[in-house]
């Protein structure tokens, strides 16, 4: 498939802020099943954007306004080609016990994709969970698929009522938030159980205009997320516990790291303003199949 991706974040300031500076990552990369083409970043103060690439793999824009001014428009359009990702085969058949014990080899490879953060804390996950999904003896796809599934059809997609800082313990408790809580969530389970993941920004389609009555897909509001969990070959199987799905050809993927914080699209900060508006403005349209063979 081929999409048309346009992400606009704008910031307006109720007094001019006098400096900013910030970070982007909305770079989406080329990949074994996505190809970029047409990329195109536009700054409103316009100034220069350089580019590096982060300790996970990202590439990364930052920027400096160092004069006064009373708006910030970033703008980001690309035309990425998707393929569907190949199955993740025998790796994922291997039983979690032993999927546990191969990725130990690869300690200091994935320390990071193993540890808490502040919004993926690792307590106590209940024995009830534990014997349902993380028996050493069921197979690793099995074991995950269902948590998968469990977060899914237990936790109701719902915007507004959670923020960023929203502790995970709060969306256990009242089960309801959107799709980074219900990916820091399943991050959550997986490290607790000794399995490495990571967090994964991008964007889904969220009709399908080939189906009749729509094919939706939940989370394509502003920018999606879901999580990535490594097999024992050492690769990496996308997940999306929103849509109970594994991460396909209408997932567009844009960066990777331990949580939300790590890929934030825009991050930064500035001088002067005492208060701010904030509008973010995602479309994602199909314009064709991909000219990339899968």
């Amino acid at each position: 498939m081929r999409f048309r991706i346009s992400h606009e974040t704008a910031y307006r300031y109720a007094t001019p802020a006098s400096e900013s500076v910030g970070e982007l990552r909305i770079y989406p990369g080329d990949t074994s099943v996505q190809e970029v083409s047409n990329f195109n970043i536009h700054l409103d103060p316009e100034v220069p954007v350089d580019t590096f690439v982060d300790y996970f793999g990202n590439t990364v824009g930052c920027f400096a306004i160092p004069w006064r001014h009373n708006k910030l428009r970033v703008r980001m359009t690309a035309e990425v080609g998707t393929c569907p990702p190949p199955d993740p085969g025998p790796a994922a058949e291997i039983p979690v016990g032993e999927a546990r014990r191969l990725s130990r080899g690869r300690r200091i490879e994935l320390y990071l994709y193993r540890q808490p953060t502040t919004t993926v804390p690792l307590g106590k996950v209940s024995d009830l969970l534990r014997k349902r999904f993380f028996r050493d003896s069921i197979p690793l796809r099995e074991a995950v698929e269902n948590l998968n599934s469990w977060i899914h059809t237990s936790f109701t997609y719902m915007p507004g009522v959670t923020e960023v800082s929203t502790p995970l313990s709060k969306v256990l408790k009242e089960r309801r938030g959107v799709c980074q809580d219900f990916a820091h969530l399943m991050l959550s389970f997986l490290r607790h159980n000794g399995l490495p993941a990571r967090y994964v920004s991008g964007y889904i389609e969220p009709v399908d205009p080939d189906k009749a009555g729509g094919d939706k897909l939940v989370g394509a509001v502003a920018s999606h997320a879901w999580v990535e969990v490594n097999l024992p070959d050492g690769s990496w199987w996308g997940l999306d516990p929103t849509n109970n799905q594994s991460a396909g050809e209408r997932h567009v993927k844009v960066a990777v790291g331990r949580d939300y914080h790590d890929v934030a699209p825009l991050r930064g900060t500035f001088k002067g303003a005492t208060d701010q508006k904030l509008q973010v403005i995602v479309s994602m349209e199909r314009k064709g199949a991909s000219r990339r063979a899968p």
